[in-house]
Protein backbone atom coordinates (compact mmCIF):
# COMPACT_ATOMS: atom_id res chain seq x y z
CA UNK A 1 0.00 0.00 0.00
CA UNK A 2 1.52 3.30 -1.09
CA UNK A 3 1.40 6.41 1.08
CA UNK A 4 0.61 9.69 -0.65
CA UNK A 5 2.54 12.66 0.73
CA UNK A 6 1.17 16.10 0.00
CA UNK A 7 3.42 19.02 -1.00
CA UNK A 8 2.81 20.64 2.39
CA UNK A 9 3.80 17.48 4.28
CA UNK A 10 6.89 17.08 2.10
CA UNK A 11 7.90 20.68 2.89
CA UNK A 12 7.58 20.04 6.64
CA UNK A 13 9.62 16.81 6.38
CA UNK A 14 12.39 18.63 4.48
CA UNK A 15 12.55 21.34 7.14
CA UNK A 16 12.90 18.73 9.87
CA UNK A 17 15.50 16.61 8.08
CA UNK A 18 17.46 19.52 6.57
CA UNK A 19 17.18 22.51 8.91
CA UNK A 20 20.32 24.10 7.48
CA UNK A 21 18.49 24.64 4.19
CA UNK A 22 16.04 27.10 5.74
CA UNK A 23 18.59 29.16 7.64
CA UNK A 24 19.63 31.11 4.59
CA UNK A 25 22.96 32.90 4.19
CA UNK A 26 24.59 34.32 7.35
CA UNK A 27 24.13 38.05 8.02
CA UNK A 28 26.88 40.37 6.77
CA UNK A 29 29.88 40.52 9.12
CA UNK A 30 29.31 44.20 9.98
CA UNK A 31 25.87 43.37 11.42
CA UNK A 32 27.50 41.32 14.20
CA UNK A 33 29.62 44.31 15.22
CA UNK A 34 26.49 46.49 15.31
CA UNK A 35 24.61 43.86 17.33
CA UNK A 36 27.54 43.73 19.75
CA UNK A 37 27.03 47.42 20.52
CA UNK A 38 23.47 46.74 21.68
CA UNK A 39 24.82 43.85 23.74
CA UNK A 40 27.30 46.14 25.51
CA UNK A 41 24.60 48.68 26.41
CA UNK A 42 22.36 45.97 27.88
CA UNK A 43 25.21 44.38 29.84
CA UNK A 44 26.39 47.63 31.42
CA UNK A 45 22.90 48.82 32.35
CA UNK A 46 22.10 45.56 34.17
CA UNK A 47 25.42 44.52 35.68
CA UNK A 48 27.51 47.52 36.80
CA UNK A 49 26.55 47.75 40.51
CA UNK A 50 27.54 44.13 41.15
CA UNK A 51 30.73 44.68 39.15
CA UNK A 52 31.71 47.45 41.59
CA UNK A 53 31.25 45.11 44.58
CA UNK A 54 33.19 42.35 42.81
CA UNK A 55 36.11 44.64 42.02
CA UNK A 56 36.31 46.04 45.57
CA UNK A 57 36.24 42.61 47.18
CA UNK A 58 38.91 41.33 44.77
CA UNK A 59 41.39 44.12 45.45
CA UNK A 60 40.69 45.35 49.00
CA UNK A 61 43.39 44.76 51.65
CA UNK A 62 42.61 42.03 54.20
CA UNK A 63 40.11 43.20 56.80
CA UNK A 64 38.56 46.10 54.92
CA UNK A 65 35.31 44.23 54.23
CA UNK A 66 33.80 41.32 56.16
CA UNK A 67 32.00 40.03 53.09
CA UNK A 68 29.63 40.88 50.28
CA UNK A 69 26.93 42.44 52.44
CA UNK A 70 29.45 44.48 54.43
CA UNK A 71 30.94 45.80 51.18
CA UNK A 72 27.44 46.65 49.96
CA UNK A 73 26.52 48.40 53.23
CA UNK A 74 29.75 50.40 53.48
CA UNK A 75 29.41 51.54 49.88
CA UNK A 76 25.80 52.61 50.43
CA UNK A 77 26.49 54.20 53.83
CA UNK A 78 29.52 56.29 52.90
CA UNK A 79 28.99 56.91 49.18
CA UNK A 80 25.25 56.60 48.65
CA UNK A 81 23.55 54.89 45.68
CA UNK A 82 25.90 56.58 43.23
CA UNK A 83 28.79 54.69 44.81
CA UNK A 84 27.61 51.60 42.96
CA UNK A 85 28.07 53.43 39.67
CA UNK A 86 31.66 54.57 40.14
CA UNK A 87 33.62 53.75 37.02
CA UNK A 88 30.37 53.57 35.05
CA UNK A 89 31.52 55.69 32.10
CA UNK A 90 34.44 53.53 30.89
CA UNK A 91 32.32 50.37 30.58
CA UNK A 92 29.34 52.31 29.21
CA UNK A 93 31.50 53.45 26.32
CA UNK A 94 33.92 50.57 26.61
CA UNK A 95 31.53 47.65 26.76
CA UNK A 96 29.68 48.98 23.76
CA UNK A 97 33.00 48.96 21.92
CA UNK A 98 34.23 45.75 23.57
CA UNK A 99 31.09 43.73 22.90
CA UNK A 100 31.06 45.02 19.34
CA UNK A 101 34.59 43.69 18.84
CA UNK A 102 34.02 40.53 20.90
CA UNK A 103 30.76 39.41 19.28
CA UNK A 104 31.61 40.78 15.86
CA UNK A 105 34.92 38.90 15.80
CA UNK A 106 33.22 35.80 17.24
CA UNK A 107 30.79 35.80 14.32
CA UNK A 108 33.66 36.29 11.87
CA UNK A 109 35.82 33.55 13.44
CA UNK A 110 32.88 31.14 13.33
CA UNK A 111 32.56 31.71 9.60
CA UNK A 112 36.32 31.37 9.03
CA UNK A 113 36.61 28.22 11.14
CA UNK A 114 33.65 26.69 9.34
CA UNK A 115 35.06 27.60 5.93
CA UNK A 116 38.66 26.48 6.47
CA UNK A 117 38.48 23.75 9.13
CA UNK A 118 35.06 22.17 8.59
CA UNK A 119 34.13 22.88 4.96
CA UNK A 120 32.26 19.59 4.59
CA UNK A 121 30.14 19.98 7.73
CA UNK A 122 26.63 21.37 7.43
CA UNK A 123 26.98 22.95 10.85
CA UNK A 124 29.94 24.19 12.89
CA UNK A 125 30.78 21.53 15.52
CA UNK A 126 31.32 22.26 19.21
CA UNK A 127 35.12 22.39 18.92
CA UNK A 128 34.75 24.98 16.17
CA UNK A 129 32.66 27.18 18.47
CA UNK A 130 35.32 26.87 21.18
CA UNK A 131 38.11 27.80 18.75
CA UNK A 132 36.13 30.82 17.56
CA UNK A 133 35.53 31.79 21.19
CA UNK A 134 39.25 31.65 21.94
CA UNK A 135 40.01 33.86 18.94
CA UNK A 136 37.36 36.32 20.01
CA UNK A 137 38.73 36.49 23.57
CA UNK A 138 42.29 37.16 22.44
CA UNK A 139 41.17 39.76 19.91
CA UNK A 140 39.02 41.79 22.28
CA UNK A 141 41.78 41.79 24.92
CA UNK A 142 43.56 44.57 23.04
CA UNK A 143 40.48 46.76 23.50
CA UNK A 144 39.50 45.48 26.94
CA UNK A 145 42.82 45.93 28.76
CA UNK A 146 42.88 49.76 28.82
CA UNK A 147 39.14 50.09 29.44
CA UNK A 148 39.14 47.62 32.33
CA UNK A 149 42.19 49.26 33.87
CA UNK A 150 40.50 52.68 33.85
CA UNK A 151 37.33 51.14 35.29
CA UNK A 152 39.00 49.31 38.16
CA UNK A 153 41.06 52.34 39.20
CA UNK A 154 37.89 54.41 39.47
CA UNK A 155 35.94 51.68 41.24
CA UNK A 156 38.37 51.45 44.18
CA UNK A 157 38.19 55.16 45.01
CA UNK A 158 36.26 54.71 48.24
CA UNK A 159 36.47 58.27 49.57
CA UNK A 160 38.40 61.54 49.28
CA UNK A 161 41.47 59.91 50.86
CA UNK A 162 41.66 57.27 48.13
CA UNK A 163 40.56 59.54 45.28
CA UNK A 164 43.31 59.98 42.70
CA UNK A 165 41.35 60.43 39.47
CA UNK A 166 38.44 62.70 38.57
CA UNK A 167 37.20 60.49 35.71
CA UNK A 168 38.23 58.09 32.94
CA UNK A 169 39.94 60.75 30.83
CA UNK A 170 41.96 61.83 33.87
CA UNK A 171 42.96 58.20 34.45
CA UNK A 172 44.17 57.86 30.86
CA UNK A 173 46.01 61.20 30.96
CA UNK A 174 47.85 60.47 34.23
CA UNK A 175 48.82 56.92 33.32
CA UNK A 176 50.07 58.01 29.90
CA UNK A 177 52.10 60.76 31.55
CA UNK A 178 53.63 58.23 33.93
CA UNK A 179 54.40 55.36 31.60
CA UNK A 180 53.25 56.13 28.05
CA UNK A 181 51.38 53.60 25.95
CA UNK A 182 52.97 50.74 27.93
CA UNK A 183 51.18 52.03 31.01
CA UNK A 184 47.86 52.26 29.16
CA UNK A 185 48.23 48.56 28.33
CA UNK A 186 49.24 47.56 31.85
CA UNK A 187 47.63 44.16 32.38
CA UNK A 188 47.30 43.14 28.72
CA UNK A 189 48.89 39.71 29.25
CA UNK A 190 46.69 39.00 32.28
CA UNK A 191 43.65 40.11 30.27
CA UNK A 192 44.52 37.64 27.51
CA UNK A 193 45.04 34.82 30.03
CA UNK A 194 41.66 35.60 31.58
CA UNK A 195 39.90 35.65 28.22
CA UNK A 196 41.26 32.31 27.05
CA UNK A 197 38.37 31.02 29.15
CA UNK A 198 36.05 32.15 26.36
CA UNK A 199 36.41 28.57 25.12
CA UNK A 200 34.11 27.55 28.01
CA UNK A 201 31.70 30.43 27.48
CA UNK A 202 31.00 29.93 23.79
CA UNK A 203 31.33 26.16 23.95
CA UNK A 204 28.71 25.95 26.71
CA UNK A 205 26.53 28.53 24.94
CA UNK A 206 26.32 26.23 21.92
CA UNK A 207 25.65 23.12 24.04
CA UNK A 208 22.91 24.82 26.07
CA UNK A 209 21.32 26.39 22.99
CA UNK A 210 21.21 23.04 21.20
CA UNK A 211 19.70 21.34 24.25
CA UNK A 212 16.92 23.91 24.59
CA UNK A 213 16.17 23.80 20.86
CA UNK A 214 15.83 20.01 20.91
CA UNK A 215 14.12 19.45 24.25
CA UNK A 216 11.95 22.50 24.88
CA UNK A 217 9.39 24.60 23.07
CA UNK A 218 10.88 27.92 24.19
CA UNK A 219 10.98 30.77 21.70
CA UNK A 220 14.29 31.83 20.16
CA UNK A 221 14.57 34.97 22.39
CA UNK A 222 13.90 32.87 25.50
CA UNK A 223 16.58 30.39 24.47
CA UNK A 224 19.04 33.23 23.86
CA UNK A 225 18.27 34.67 27.30
CA UNK A 226 18.70 31.42 29.25
CA UNK A 227 21.66 30.16 27.21
CA UNK A 228 23.37 33.54 27.54
CA UNK A 229 22.93 33.64 31.30
CA UNK A 230 23.84 30.01 31.99
CA UNK A 231 26.88 29.99 29.69
CA UNK A 232 28.19 33.17 31.33
CA UNK A 233 27.90 31.43 34.70
CA UNK A 234 29.94 28.52 33.34
CA UNK A 235 32.54 31.00 32.07
CA UNK A 236 32.90 32.77 35.42
CA UNK A 237 33.27 29.50 37.33
CA UNK A 238 36.30 28.62 35.19
CA UNK A 239 37.69 32.13 34.73
CA UNK A 240 37.25 33.75 38.13
CA UNK A 241 40.70 33.10 39.67
CA UNK A 242 42.35 34.61 36.57
CA UNK A 243 40.08 37.65 36.91
CA UNK A 244 41.24 38.21 40.51
CA UNK A 245 44.86 38.11 39.34
CA UNK A 246 44.08 40.49 36.47
CA UNK A 247 42.40 43.05 38.71
CA UNK A 248 45.34 43.17 41.11
CA UNK A 249 47.81 43.57 38.26
CA UNK A 250 45.78 46.43 36.78
CA UNK A 251 46.00 48.33 40.08
CA UNK A 252 49.78 47.93 40.13
CA UNK A 253 52.02 50.85 39.24
CA UNK A 254 52.14 51.41 35.47
CA UNK A 255 55.83 52.33 35.80
CA UNK A 256 57.94 49.26 35.05
CA UNK A 257 60.62 49.95 37.67
CA UNK A 258 58.00 50.48 40.39
CA UNK A 259 55.88 47.41 39.76
CA UNK A 260 54.88 45.22 42.67
CA UNK A 261 54.09 42.44 40.21
CA UNK A 262 56.68 42.43 37.39
CA UNK A 263 55.27 39.12 36.16
CA UNK A 264 51.84 37.47 36.19
CA UNK A 265 53.04 34.73 38.54
CA UNK A 266 54.16 37.36 41.07
CA UNK A 267 50.55 38.47 41.51
CA UNK A 268 49.46 34.84 41.92
CA UNK A 269 52.06 34.32 44.66
CA UNK A 270 51.07 37.56 46.41
CA UNK A 271 47.36 36.69 46.52
CA UNK A 272 48.11 33.21 47.84
CA UNK A 273 50.57 34.51 50.45
CA UNK A 274 48.27 37.26 51.73
CA UNK A 275 44.85 35.59 51.46
CA UNK A 276 45.41 31.90 50.78
CA UNK A 277 43.43 29.93 48.22
CA UNK A 278 40.30 31.79 49.32
CA UNK A 279 41.86 34.95 47.91
CA UNK A 280 41.26 33.68 44.39
CA UNK A 281 37.53 33.56 45.13
CA UNK A 282 37.12 37.02 46.67
CA UNK A 283 34.10 38.76 45.13
CA UNK A 284 32.82 35.55 43.53
CA UNK A 285 29.27 35.92 44.87
CA UNK A 286 28.51 39.32 43.28
CA UNK A 287 30.24 38.17 40.10
CA UNK A 288 27.94 35.16 39.80
CA UNK A 289 24.87 37.18 40.78
CA UNK A 290 25.77 39.72 38.10
CA UNK A 291 26.81 37.24 35.40
CA UNK A 292 23.42 35.71 34.68
CA UNK A 293 21.17 38.77 34.24
CA UNK A 294 23.85 40.97 32.64
CA UNK A 295 24.94 38.42 30.05
CA UNK A 296 21.47 37.02 29.50
CA UNK A 297 20.33 40.53 28.59
CA UNK A 298 23.44 41.06 26.47
CA UNK A 299 23.04 37.86 24.43
CA UNK A 300 19.31 38.44 24.04
CA UNK A 301 20.04 41.89 22.59
CA UNK A 302 22.80 40.54 20.31
CA UNK A 303 20.75 37.67 18.87
CA UNK A 304 17.70 39.91 18.46
CA UNK A 305 19.62 42.35 16.27
CA UNK A 306 21.16 39.45 14.32
CA UNK A 307 17.69 38.06 13.59
CA UNK A 308 16.48 41.44 12.38
CA UNK A 309 19.21 41.44 9.72
CA UNK A 310 18.09 38.16 8.15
Amino acid sequence: MSIVVTEREEEIINKIEHPEAIQGPPPPKYVAFLAGMFSGIAKNAVGHPMDVLKCRLQTAPPGRFKGVFDCFWQTLKFEGPFGFYKGFTPPLVGWVFMDSIMLGSLHTYRQLVKEYMYPDETKLPLLGHMIAGLGSGLTVSFVAAPIEQFKVRLQVQYDNKTKVYSGPIDVARKIYKQAGIRGIYNGLASTMIFRTNFVWWWGSYEVITQYFEKHTRMSAPAINFWAGGLSATVFWIFAYPADVVKQNIMLDSPVKSEKKFPHWIDAVKYIYREKGLAGFGKGFVPAIIRSFPANAAALLAFEWVMRLSK
